[in-house]
């Protein structure tokens, strides 16, 4: 370490590109990468607009949903009003509640379809993107 008193670096007559040389390292392919990246941003992107307008839609028809709801409500209450005895208040009301029940169960199973096709369309985007980078992956295996 120390001729003559000073120091000798013992990495200093060292090789580094010849012991670098002995190791096998797996060329990367930069452009397989990049366009790798690309198609999954590209899917991404594809499945957030796709979450959004199905966010949109299903907002759109609750919103209607309420409309519809409120106006019914409106001619509920002038019908009761206009009703001459208790008993055709009461039958109104009894309508009224029934039908409402009809339209809430109806409406219900029409917002769980919408979520549902926001859903599928959305795995289904991924899942083939999946499917494509297996392919992907297996094709540059395949290769060395």
């Amino acid at each position: 370490m120390y001729a003559n008193g000073a120091f000798k670096n013992p990495f200093a007559d060292f090789d580094f590109s010849k012991f670098s040389s002995e190791f096998k390292l797996p060329v990367v392919n930069v452009e397989t990468i990049v366009e790798t990246a690309r198609k999954n941003f590209a899917t991404m992107t594809s499945v957030n607009t796709s979450a959004v307008e199905s966010f949109k839609a299903i907002a759109q028809r609750q919103g209607d949903m309420v409309r519809a709801a409120m106006e019914d409500l409106s001619k509920h209450g002038s019908e009761v009003l206009a009703a001459a005895t208790i008993e055709e208040k009461a039958a109104k009301q009894i309508d009224f509640v029934k039908k409402s029940y009809e339209t809430a169960v109806t409406n219900s199973k029409e917002l769980a379809d919408l979520y549902s096709k926001g859903h599928t369309d959305a795995l289904t985007a991924l899942s083939a993107r999946v499917a494509e980078v297996t392919e992907e992956v297996k094709a540059a295996i395949a290769k060395k």
